[in-house]
């Protein structure tokens, strides 16, 4: 059986029709079969069976009391009907032969197969002298009518009606939904729209049931509401799966609130009400996904894809995005059915850290998978709600950074964390103008290492890195990009000059030469060289020099002081190795000896008595080509031998008459 009352603004569907009659109960029941909620043929408030039954005692409902019997109570006046649109509210008692109210509640069970049943109470101070009509308007819309108490009606709000002849004991239940377009035919008793549809028998659909009851009820199984006489509470279920379309339909009702009509038939006027009540009546739950990065992104601009596997009621696109602080609420979400929310492969750059569901409920069944970045869920109920939050967090970036203070050239690096792990890196010019680097992206956070191999001839001036982290455990963030900066120069070194001369006064052997100037040129250095004086020890060092691996050889030069004469060549290479500037210690190839050897003038005289009575010959070896020299007419001459090492010189001095 299929009953259909349908505007273009909201339809009422009722499907799936299942039998009323007794459960297996111990006592008279007229549940619903397939509900566990016990609705007894003398209603009441206990659970009578054991489990898995539910009555209003074992369960917490919504539950809303009038206010107080008399002058203050609110009621329906000025003749409002059901199909008024904003009922006034007036202040006053009820006439006896009307009811009363006092409480009502709603309560939403769920099967184990997801079949949702709506259980409703009323509860009135006295049995009128008519007919119990009694009427639960459910709604949708949380806005508040003119009236400033029952709230603003939306296509699709339901009006349960419990039907009551005098003295019966088996009350009838109808539905109708608010229609808001359409012909005036689709309405209940006024003509034209907006109106409550044509009412659907959900009783003889065997889609409700309900009682009364017949005794008084004493106050300790009351549940709260006080000593009940009889026929002062009555009690229904109904199919709230069948009355909304199925368990593939999705509704949801924010509020209710209970009404009396004065008589069994619709059009008649309204009386007393219940103001309404939050119900959170649903068959259907939420999803939730929320987006986090680890640190937060600013400004929020990386957007990550995800994909959802549930049917929805209505149906909602599959796909959706989200970035930094971003939420998805997906409502709608139809029970009992497994389903599975991804993240889709993130952007580059991007690894999912974490999926955090401790905001769902228990209900909700919520497992994580952070490899496959998945949630699965299977909701239980309508009150269940999947709460997960998705965190990203951006890789780190490596670059190792190669600079040449001077010079330049190749250098080869090693890695037992980074990939590749061996990488040659070659400055072409000195500073930052020639500097070499590699980049290493993508790199999950954590600790990595890079180390050189200095090459020979050069120096690993310094290693650094802009965290301060040390070049052998670099801590790389979320995000972060770390930059290492190896700084290496070329080697230098230094010469030694050492000095030595022949000094008769002093004794004999070699004693240092202090104050001898010394010019070093070649090596790159400038064409005039560089210049160093001998110290009391007779040696001079010349610090700061590019190893010869570089510059190639350097010539030293001596500045011969007067009077002296240097043993050996002028210009001597000397090989610069990596050395002390004060050099000590210093290699062979890089010490270079000058000996300097005092100089002698003589002179040899012959002076004629008699002027011009004696002619002489003055012959020395070493000396002149024979004979070195002759005297004058007058008989007198001298030679002169300048600048003689330390020698023996034999003179032959030839005299004639």
């Amino acid at each position: 059986m299929r009953i259909v009352a349908a505007s273009a603004a909201g339809a009422l569907i009722l499907t799936g029709v299942i039998a009323a009659g007794p459960a297996q109960a111990s006592h008279p029941e007229v549940s619903l079969a397939g509900s566990n909620f016990e609705i007894d043929t003398n209603a009441n408030l206990v659970v009578d069976d054991g489990a898995p039954s539910l009555d209003w005692a074992g369960v917490t409902e919504n539950r809303k009391a009038d206010l107080p019997t008399g002058s203050g109570d609110d009621s329906f006046g000025q003749g409002a009907k059901e199909d008024t649109l904003v009922p006034s509210v007036v202040d006053g008692s009820i006439p006896p032969n009307k009811s009363d109210l006092k409480n009502f509640g709603t309560y939403l069970e769920t099967t184990a197969n997801g079949t949702k049943f709506l259980h409703m109470f009323w509860h009135r101070v006295q049995e009128p002298s008519g007919t119990t009509n009694m009427d639960f308007e459910f709604n949708q819309s949380s806005t508040i009518s003119a009236n400033n108490v029952t709230p603003v009606r939306t296509a699709g709000d339901l009006l349960i009606q419990y039907d009551l002849s005098q003295g019966g004991t088996n009350p009838v239940l109808w539905v109708s939904s608010w229609i808001t377009a359409g012909a005036g035919n689709q309405c209940a008793a006024s003509n034209a729209v907006p109106c409550w549809s044509t009412r659907n028998n959900l009783t003889s659909a065997g889609n409700a049931t309900g009682s009364i009851n017949t005794t008084a009820i004493t106050a300790g199984a009351a549940d709260g509401l006080g000593a009940i006489s009889a026929r002062t509470f009555g009690e229904a279920s109904v199919n709230f799966t069948a009355l909304t379309g199925g368990l593939g339909t999705c509704v949801s009702f924010g509020s209710a609130y209970l009404k009396s009509r004065s008589s069994d038939s619709f059009s008649a006027a309204m009386k007393d009400f219940i103001a309404p009540a939050p119900t959170n009546i649903s068959n259907c739950g939420s999803v939730t996904i929320r987006k986090e990065t680890l640190p937060e992104e600013n400004p929020n601009v990386t957007s990550f894809g995800f994909t959802k596997a549930f049917t929805t009621s209505p149906v909602v696109p599959n796909t959706f995005n989200l970035t930094d602080d971003g939420v998805k609420v997906i409502p709608g979400v139809l029970t009992g059915q497994a389903g599975t929310v991804s993240e889709d492969l993130p952007p580059d750059g991007w690894d999912l850290l974490s999926i955090n569901c401790s905001a769902s409920s228990a209900g909700a069944n919520v497992t994580t998978d952070v490899a496959t970045r998945t949630v699965s869920f299977n909701l239980a109920s309508a009150t269940d709600t999947v709460d997960c939050t998705f965190t990203n967090r951006p890789r780190g970036t490596i670059i190792i950074e190669k600079v040449t203070a001077d010079g330049q050239g190749a250098f080869d690096f090693t890695s037992s964390s980074l990939t590749p792990a061996a990488f040659t890196l070659t400055t072409t010019a000195p500073g930052a103008a020639g500097k070499d680097s590699k980049t290493f992206a993508e790199l999950t956070p954590g600790t990595y290492d890079a180390a050189e191999t200095v090459p020979a001839n050069w120096n690993l001036q310094s290693s650094t890195c802009s965290d301060g982290s040390a070049v052998g455990a670099i801590a790389v963030s979320a995000g972060e990009t770390v930059t290492c900066t190896f700084t290496n120069s070329r080697e230098v070194g230094a010469i030694k000059i050492v000095k030595t001369r022949k000094h008769a006064a002093t004794g004999s052997g070699d004693y240092p030469h202090q104050g001898v100037t010394f010019t070093v040129t070649g090596g790159g250095l400038p064409p005039a060289g560089v210049q160093a004086v001998t110290d009391a020890n007779g040696v001079a060092c010349v610090p700061g020099l590019l190893v010869s691996a570089f510059a190639g050889d350097y010539t030293v030069t001596e500045t011969v002081p007067t009077g002296y004469h240097l043993v050996g060549a002028n210009g001597k290479t000397a090989t610069v190795v990596e050395s002390e500037g004060d050099c000590d210690p210093i290699t062979p190839a890089a010490t270079v000896s000058f000996k300097n050897m005092p100089l002698t003038n003589l002179t040899v005289s012959v002076d004629s008595q008699i002027d011009g009575g004696t002619a002489s010959t003055i012959d020395c070896v070493p000396g002149l080509p024979d004979p070195d020299t002759s005297t004058g007419a007058n008989g007198d001459g001298s030679l002169t031998l300048n600048n003689l090492e330390p020698q023996t010189v034999t003179c032959t001095i030839v005299i004639d008459p």
